[in-house]
């Protein structure tokens, strides 16, 4: 064991700064990395030095070092073991977001995700463990979905006023997986547009451009929401057979679309033979108090899309389409539909998530979130950029000042400083407008987003 932990260290002495600060590094990077897991006991300090061929005074001080910064354990008797600090379970930003708010760690927003809520994914684990028995014992084949999981997932949208049965629910690998299975399924006119949002999720566009789908974007923005005027006048002039939107808590802008407006939109679907892609994703990330309610956007040429990847983590690679009954089986014969489907475990421990304990998940998730959100917008306001605060989900569309770099030159200088963001070309359907905007998500720790702004104030006086 001893000599396992001293491989897992890797070559740590090529590390600059002094022995036993670059120790504590490679112990943390290397429970961080899984390489030493959680609980692994450390050999004693003695051993330990006779290992590294290090004296025991620097032995002691990297240990201390990782004792104060809570990666170490040591109860009298028992000697010490690896964990992962509590500022890092307890808290929504990833670790590879500011390397656990290290004061010299590179910042990486360009991605809207959350941690796991650890404590609450490691008991689901747990639970999920004891339940897989049964399904050890069958063939581990792609279904529609474990009966469990649909059951619940239609109960959820029963309870949220859109009645479902569990044979409308199939269960996909995230939401991105529903959307390629989707698209396979119900593009087949390459000749007809398809709708999306001007902002949109750019792993969206990177699904319909990969089936070289003719994008007809439609304007949607954090202020106004969606000009359905204007989408109304496409579709009558185009004739786009599928549209792709996001109702709920919109990424990047965070619009989120009325009551009205969803009744609207679904009768001009109805109308016009349009099949409405709705992606829920961000629907539970509502940061209102209390939660508006909204009902779902439905209809009978709406298909809902859900994923756990933005609620609880994109590690959990779990999402579902809801539709008609009919729709669902026709899905089950693609032959896509087999490489898009989950493994059972990841279900089951999706199922132990959206149960129970999700009511204090969303709870905790939102109180965080919605204290992060407003730092962010305080930090930003007199800086000579905009913002419209979003009513949920995990994004601010900032939009810089006309005296401010473009935004893919504002990213480029943020970049060299250690600050890495997404430009607004990247969420444009055409890939050259947006180009006074970027993204920039709320789910880092209010320190770790007050040295973004001071970053990104820095590169404007450049």
């Amino acid at each position: 064991m001893d000599t396992g932990f001293v491989a897992a260290l890797g070559d740590w002495r090529s590390r600059s700064g002094p022995l036993a600060r670059a120790l504590a590094a490679a112990v943390r990077d290397a429970v961080v990395d899984g390489r030493l897991p959680a609980g692994t006991p450390l050999p004693s300090e003695r051993e330990l030095a006779r290992l590294l061929s290090l004296s025991r005074g620097t032995v002691v001080a990297a240990l201390s070092l990782l004792r104060a910064d809570g990666w170490l354990r040591t109860r009298h008797g028992s000697g010490s073991a690896v964990r992962l600090p509590a500022r890092l379970t307890e808290r929504t930003t990833p670790w590879s977001l500011d390397r656990g708010g290290a004061p010299d760690a590179g910042l990486d927003l360009t991605l809207a995700v959350t941690a796991a809520p650890h404590d609450a994914y490691l008991a689901a684990l747990a639970r999920a463990a004891e339940r897989c028995a049964p399904l050890l014992v069958d063939s581990g084949t792609a279904t529609a979905g474990l009966p469990l999981l649909r059951e619940l997932l239609a109960d959820r949208y029963t309870r949220a006023g859109l009645a479902t049965r569990p044979e409308q629910i199939l269960v996909t690998a995230g939401a991105q997986a529903a959307l390629t299975l989707l698209l396979d399924h119900l593009h087949t006119d390459r000749r007809a547009p398809v709708v999306v949002e001007n902002p949109a999720y750019p792993g969206a566009l990177a699904v319909l451009r990969a089936r070289r789908a003719r994008l007809l974007p439609v304007p949607v923005s954090a202020r106004d929401g969606w000009d359905l005027d204007h989408l109304t006048a496409a579709v009558r002039r185009h004739r786009p057979r599928l549209a792709y939107l996001v109702p709920d808590f919109h990424n990047p802008t965070g619009a989120h679309m009325d009551e009205a407006a969803r009744r609207r939109l679904a009768a001009l679907a109805d109308r016009h033979a349009l099949t409405v892609l709705a992606d829920e994703t961000m629907r539970d990330l509502d940061l209102r108090t209390p939660p508006g309610g909204e009902p779902h956007l439905a209809g009978a040429r709406v298909v809902q899309i859900g994923s756990t990847s933005k609620t609880l983590w994109s590690g959990l690679r779990v999402g579902w389409i809801r539709a008609t009954a009919d729709l669902v089986r026709q899905l089950c014969t693609r032959p896509l539909q087999a490489q898009l489907a989950p493994p059972p475990l990841e279900q089951l421990i999706a199922a132990e998530l959206l149960g129970a304990p999700l009511a204090a998940l969303l709870a905790d998730r939102r109180a965080r979130l919605r204290v992060q959100r407003d730092h962010l917008a305080a930090l930003l306001a007199g800086t000579g950029w905009t913002c419209t605060v979003p009513p949920g989900g995990l994004t601010l569309w900032l939009h810089l000042g006309a005296g401010a770099p473009l935004a893919t030159e504002l990213a480029a200088r943020a970049a060299a400083r250690g600050l890495a963001l997404t430009p607004g070309p990247r969420f444009s359907a055409d890939r050259t407008t947006l180009t006074r905007h970027l993204r920039l998500p709320f789910t880092a720790t209010p320190e770790t987003l007050t040295r973004a702004v001071e970053l990104l104030r820095g590169c404007c006086t450049v």
